[in-house]
């Protein structure tokens, strides 16, 4: 999943940012209201994590401001206030979950895996394209009874091919969807992701799936020929025009 990480206490933000990360979720994590009150109006989100108590703009305020927009996506609600007013303001205001600090990581996580499956995206805890299986909480790729790991940032990138089969979708996509706010990629990092991911679905006869759609981008597109080649990285890659 997408997630927009809002907290402005920074011994808890990077604790939960790593812990997404883990779990092999992209995570925009921020630390300002008002930074994100405009990443929500820039990018779209599987779920929100807000802090109510934040510098510039509150998160009762930019979940108020989430739903006028009309994004319907889930968001939880991060907060010390633990009155039952406090959580039926949060409620009110668009929240559809409440979790009150200290935060124990293992409850965290089981909220942030159910309310994914309130995503509008969200089609099960396994996506499967022809005979390939990738199972979401495992961070695995399966065919013909072989699994296979995957790094946090592989398994970003196959979910997204998953999603998003047949389509071509170039460097840009891919480099907003995998690469979190802030970070600033290096120019080969999109090859040497695609090769590391071609490497491990070697293991299961799938890394010609992955075709280099030159100058443009990438595509994920099953091939029940187990002799169709791999297509290689131009030595040289070409930008697609903004």
């Amino acid at each position: 999943m997408r997630i927009l990480l809002v907290e402005d206490d920074r011994d808890l933000l990077e604790p939960l940012r790593e812990a997404l990360d883990a779990g092999g979720h992209g995570v925009d994590a921020v630390d300002s209201g008002t930074i994100a009150q405009w990443l929500i109006t820039q990018k779209d989100y599987d779920l929100l994590i807000l802090d109510w108590m934040l510098p510039g703009v509150s998160g009762l305020s930019l979940c108020q401001h989430y739903r006028q927009l009309g994004k319907g996506s889930p968001v939880l609600m991060l907060t010390a206030k633990d009155t039952t007013l406090d959580k039926i303001t949060g409620l009110d205001a668009g929240a559809d979950d409440y979790l009150v600090k200290p935060v124990d990581m293992l409850e965290f996580l089981a909220r942030v895996r159910a309310l994914g499956r309130r995503s509008p995206l969200w089609r099960g805890d396994v996506l499967t394209l022809a005979d390939l299986s990738l199972h979401l909480n495992q961070l695995t790729v399966e065919r013909s009874g072989i699994t296979v790991e995957l790094s946090g940032r592989e398994f970003q990138l196959m979910e997204y091919f998953m999603r998003h089969p047949q389509q071509v979708l170039t460097r840009n996509q891919i480099e907003e969807t995998i690469w979190t706010w802030g970070e600033e990629p290096e120019s080969n990092a999109i090859t040497t992701l695609v090769r590391r991911l071609r490497q491990r679905l070697r293991d299961v006869n799938a890394d010609s799936w992955i075709e280099t759609v030159y100058g443009i981008g990438y595509r994920l597109r099953p091939s029940t020929d187990p002799d169709t080649p791999v297509t290689l990285e131009p030595a040289l890659d070409v930008q697609p025009p903004i």
